[in-house]
This record gives C-alpha cells, structure tokens and sequence, in this order.
C-alpha cells in the first residue's frame, strides 16, 4: 500500500459570491487543472444571516454538475424545468446542468440564523458536456452512515466505503465524496482509487495528513496504543489537502478529533474554457452558450 504525499496545502479564501454571500473558497476559477475533475469549492458557512440572505439569484450553468451539501439551515432552489424544494440539513444535491439550466439557491439558515454548507462543481467531459439536465436531491436519512471499529463516522454520499455505496449514481468523474468524523488521536488509513485525483478539505478539529510519510515533528504528550506520537503539522479548519499519487491516504487526528470532506474523481484532462456559471472546451462553445442566452435558446428541449 502506497500512502499519497500531500502535493498542496492551503487555506480556503474569503470570497462574495452571488448577490452578496459571504464565503470561503478553498478552489477554483484561478487553474482548472488543480483538482480535475473537480472546479471549485465553496465554504458557506456562516452564523450572520446579513452575510448570505440575499442568496444566488436566477444564474445559468451549462457544461458542469454542482453538488451542494448543507450541513444546517435550509437551502430554498427552484430552476427553469419547474423543479422547486428546500434542501435540509444533511441533505445533497446533485444536478448535472448538462445542456443548460437557469436555477436559484436562496439559503434561509436554521432557527439560530445559522448557514452551514459546501457547494462543489464538478466538471463534465466533453461527450456529455449537452447531456439533459437532472437532479438527484437525497434526504440525510437516505445517505449511509458507517461507524468503524475506532469510533470514526463515515457518510457515504457517493462511491464506496467497505462495499457499503452512496445513493448519488452515475456520475461521468466516478468520484468518491465521503463526510468524515475521526475521534481524537487516532490514526486512520483509508484506501483511495490510485487512478483519482484527491483532496480532503477540513472544517472541525485537526490532523496530519503527512503522518505516515513523514513521522518525525514536534512531541505532543499522548499516547496512542502504548506508542509515543509524534506530530510535524496539524492541519485545521477552512485548510485544503491536495494528494499525490497512491491508493490510501494516512493521518492521525488532533486533540478535537477531526472531521473533513474526502472527495476524489477520475481525472478528464481535456481542455477547459471557462467563464462563470459556464464551462466548455472551447471558447467557441464558450461565445454560443453565452450568445444563446441573450437570444433565449439557452434551454434545450426536454428528450
């Protein structure tokens, strides 16, 4: 078993997006290539409802799928097909935009005010960059739960974990996209496809990701298994990890434990002529998607 090294580490950035939501962008837009297939992160959550309710207005997407998970609060969308419905804590969204769609996300916040998620695009190739437009909306209680022997909590949104399969299906980057909770210092294995890409991103707690590489750091006063553990970097929340290549990744979790979204997919390596909600090959493509949004023929028939 080969553990990846981390290729990259980084803090996600503050970003206003939409008609005026505060967020925190861990990727995207400045190198389409750095997580292919996947093009951007999105960080929204935040505990000021002035900050995120003027929300994301009626946008278009053409040519990617977006992934939105909220963790709390509700997440109110509807869409140029005539879909409508409120997205709930724990819940997922994933909508292949295919040939083009017009929708809006209107986050509410929970009863404390408070609006917690992540919104990942992932990027389609180029066969099925004009695909028809679908969801797969899955309630919290639908999304697989895995408790291992050590006390972490796997939910399973797609891929698989142990023979147990997330419910999000068909999708062309084949991804991985696990929510993971490891207790305080415990060291974890998991094993990845050696032919994805990968990253984790962390929002609670901490951990080094480069244990097994490279063991030697600062002493911290534990014990783990009757073993002294030594500890070179921490990494907490709001960091982004960028993985090389191998089929598992290793880690210890820090003091708070750690919880943190793992996600890899099948790399497409192709071209990428992006500009906002729209990502073609070409910039030709890229000038008709926008030159059929101002004559109306955006929206393609259903078949």
């Amino acid at each position: 078993m080969s553990f990846r090294p981390i290729k990259e580490k980084k803090l996600a950035q503050p970003f206003t997006e939409g008609a005026g939501v505060d967020l925190f962008r861990a990727f995207g837009f400045s190198n389409p290539d750095e997580c292919d297939p996947f093009l951007m992160l999105d960080d929204f959550r935040n505990d000021d409802p002035e900050k995120f309710k003027a929300g994301f207005p009626w946008h278009p997407h053409r040519g990617i799928e977006t992934i939105t998970y909220v963790l709390d609060g509700t997440v109110e969308h509807q869409d140029s097909l005539g879909n409508k419905g409120n997205l709930h804590g724990g819940d997922v969204q994933w909508m292949t935009a295919g040939s083009g769609i017009l929708h809006q996300e209107m986050p509410l916040g929970n009863k404390k005010g408070q609006m917690h998620g992540f919104q990942l695009w992932a990027n389609l190739p180029s066969s099925q960059k004009m695909v028809t437009p679908r969801y797969q909306d899955v309630v919290s209680s639908d999304i697989p739960l895995i408790e291992d022997n050590d006390g972490s909590k796997i939910k399973i949104i797609v891929g698989d974990y142990k023979g147990i399969r997330g419910p999000v299906d068909g999708i062309a980057a084949e991804p991985q996209y696990f929510d993971i909770y490891i207790p305080p210092f415990t060291k974890k294995e998991i094993a990845i496809n050696a032919y994805r890409n990968c990253f984790a991103y962390i929002f609670q707690g901490s951990a080094d990701f480069e244990y097994s590489s490279k063991p030697i750091g600062v002493r911290v006063e534990k014990e783990l298994n009757g073993e002294e553990v030594n500890i070179r970097d921490f990494s907490g929340n709001r960091t982004l990890v960028n993985f090389d290549t191998g089929d598992s990744i290793s880690l210890i979790s820090g003091a708070d434990g750690v919880r943190f979204l793992l996600i890899s997919g099948k790399p497409i390596q192709e071209p990428v002529a992006w500009h906002g909600p729209i990502v073609m090959n070409t910039q030709a493509e890229l000038a008709q998607a926008f030159k059929e949004l101002q004559n109306g023929t955006f929206i393609k028939p259903l078949h």
